[in-house]
């Protein structure tokens, strides 16, 4: 398709990457990328793609901007209060870069409508922060073959693996949604708003990469950070002969749409 002169300024850090190059920019600016949730992990995942210019980025939300959200979730300023948060973080994006497109689903994912919400895109970030919807988008991107990025943040760690088509995906881990009171969530324990910069800024390096084709993602790996010690770590994880998705012999076939569970920290 060729770059034109003002992408070719743009874009020339990325171009001068000999494992990148014109036509790995080329092929970012074809690039189809969902991220679901336009929270702590999806903002900073949402401005790096688009100045990357991934040339379509849908985001997923269903809740407007509260002034709790603004330290963390670097796309939302202050005048945004009580906007979608779709919105607010569209006019971000177009703003940091018009040649990106930026498709505003406003919507809460269920079972139902997954499925059509993911069917166009290449990749999908995940930057939910409760475990129905954790595993509803596992579910329906294995079924649908989609490869995605998993995240997941709370006070001051995180973690996150990529998925791709035959590796092991979030139910290898963990089998189905932890009980009642088991794990908090970052409302209710707290979160270091710089950690979920950190985590969103990896899971939008994981898309770039599997856009373009290039390096070692995060498969059959979940890496780990701690920021209070400020240590890292990456942990081998295998794909689960028995896992209920995955498997050569799957016992989900459907999605499901798990209640989310209250956690009383008293």
């Amino acid at each position: 398709m060729g770059l034109s002169e003002e992408q070719i300024e743009r874009y020339s850090r990325h171009i001068i990457l000999k494992q990148v190059g014109g036509k790995g920019q080329e092929k970012l600016l074809a690039g189809k990328v969902l991220i679901i949730g336009a929270g702590g992990l999806g903002a900073p995942a949402a401005m790096y793609l688009a100045a990357a210019g991934v040339g379509t980025i849908g985001i997923v939300d269903f809740d407007k901007v509260d002034l709790t959200n603004l330290q963390r979730q670097i796309i939302h300023f202050t005048k945004d209060i009580n906007q979608e948060k779709v919105l607010s973080a569209k006019e971000k994006m177009e703003a940091i870069n018009p040649d990106v497109k930026v498709v505003a689903h406003q919507l809460m994912l269920n079972s139902t409508n997954i499925v059509d919400v993911i069917k166009d895109y290449d990749f999908v970030i995940d930057g939910t922060d409760n475990f129905p919807i954790k595993f509803l988008i596992n579910d329906a991107c294995v079924l649908q073959k989609k490869s995605f990025s998993h995240g997941g943040i709370l006070r001051f760690e995180g973690q996150t693996f990529t998925y791709t088509q035959g590796n092991a995906c979030y139910r290898c881990l963990f089998r189905e949604p932890p009980p009642k009171d088991a794990v908090p969530t970052c409302s209710q324990a707290g979160i270091l708003g710089a950690v979920a910069g950190m985590l969103g800024t990896v899971q939008a390096a994981e898309a770039l990469k599997y856009i373009i084709g290039i390096g070692d993602l995060l498969e059959n790996r979940l890496l780990i950070f701690n920021a209070l010690k400020m240590e890292y770590r990456s942990v081998k994880i295998k794909k689960s002969k028995n896992c209920p998705v995955c498997s050569d012999k799957p016992t989900i076939t459907k999605l499901i749409d798990y209640e989310q569970t209250a956690c009383d920290l008293k």
